[in-house]
């Protein structure tokens, strides 16, 4: 039995599709949206659907007892949220209650960290580094480096353990993170609506408009992954997840152009002065730690990820194979 937590969420979504694409059925999913809400899972194979509020007593329960792994991904993901409250009860405190119960019922666990623990990157993007000297931008970040803290000195834990800190994923059923999609996916909607797409103009000398640079990830790589280290188990702890390349604005721009034929045509807007001040000119994901411990390289580059997006998943999703 595996449990996936966010499973009617992007990335928790995507997970149980690859478990399943891996002959993986047994599954209780768990979500705070149910899925009368937010039928992602209309596709899926799975035994049990439970909220959230539901998970502690079915750990406790004979079912429980036959879980192998808990993929946790369900979070707020919101990296604008203010309330720290709420983001410590549902990042932390939460995750805290799976780690414990895994680790006295020796069980494996899969978290979701963030990239977003390496704040502005003075310190590179590692998962060597040190989580005690990481400076979040914001306080999904925070919440998500406390975590990781926390779990690196914990005496009792779960049998395999990884954090899995998430760069710029991209991919299918993320429609409903809002504001917190993808630029990818925003990308394309606009280009559909207007033919053309807006992009934020460059306020550091180092970069021009459109050449700050992300480590974009399509899901499929992430989802992968993570089906290997449930293989694998190598040694514990936190790992990247990015693709290992930085990519312009205008190469994603260029690709979702491409995939959906039409003519570039880029629109540069102000960037509200409230986000100037946190945001990223350069992220890239040291993804030597996955590689070492044999797992595969990425399958998709940007060019691949975007055009399997839209022309399989955006262009007809009611007819899609995810």
């Amino acid at each position: 039995m595996i449990i996936v937590t966010g499973s009617n969420g992007f990335i928790g979504s995507m997970i149980v599709w690859e478990l399943n694409q891996e002959g993986f059925k047994n599954l209780t999913l768990v979500d705070s949206v149910d899925l009368k809400t937010r039928n992602l899972v209309k596709k899926r194979q799975f035994l049990h659907f439970l909220p959230k509020e539901a998970l502690w007593d079915y750990l406790d329960s004979k079912e429980g007892a036959a879980v192998r792994w808990v993929i946790h991904m369900g979070a707020c993901s919101s990296t604008t949220e203010k309330n720290w409250d709420f983001l410590k009860e549902n990042n932390l405190e939460y995750t805290q209650k799976i780690w414990t119960w895994c680790a006295k019922n020796k069980k494996n666990l899969i978290y979701a960290s963030s990239a977003a623990t390496y704040g502005s990157g003075e310190l590179g993007f590692d998962d060597h580094s040190d989580p005690e000297a990481l400076k979040p931008f914001n306080l999904y970040g925070e919440s998500k480096v406390q975590f990781d803290r926390w779990a690196l000195k914990q005496g009792q834990c779960p049998q395999h353990w990884y954090g899995l800190r998430f760069f710029n994923v991209y991919g299918p059923h993320e429609a409903h993170k809002e504001g917190m999609a993808s630029v990818a996916f925003k990308a394309y909607h606009q280009i559909k609506q207007n033919g053309e797409l807006g992009l934020f103009k460059s306020y550091h000398p180092k970069y021009a408009d459109g050449e700050q640079k992300r480590d974009f990830v399509y899901i499929r790589d992430i989802t992968r992954w993570i089906s290997e280290l449930i293989e694998l188990k190598p040694k514990n702890g936190v790992y990247n997840m990015g693709s290992g390349h930085s990519r312009t604005w205008r190469d994603l721009a260029k690709g979702v152009f491409s995939a959906m034929s039409i003519p570039e045509k880029i629109k540069w807007l102000e960037m509200p002065e409230d986000l100037r001040g946190q945001y990223q000119y350069f992220t890239e994901a040291k993804m030597e730690k996955l590689f070492t411990a044999g797992l595969s390289r990425p399958e998709w580059s940007l060019e691949r990820g975007t055009e399997d997006y839209i022309r399989n998943f955006l262009s007809h999703e009611e007819s899609s194979i995810y």
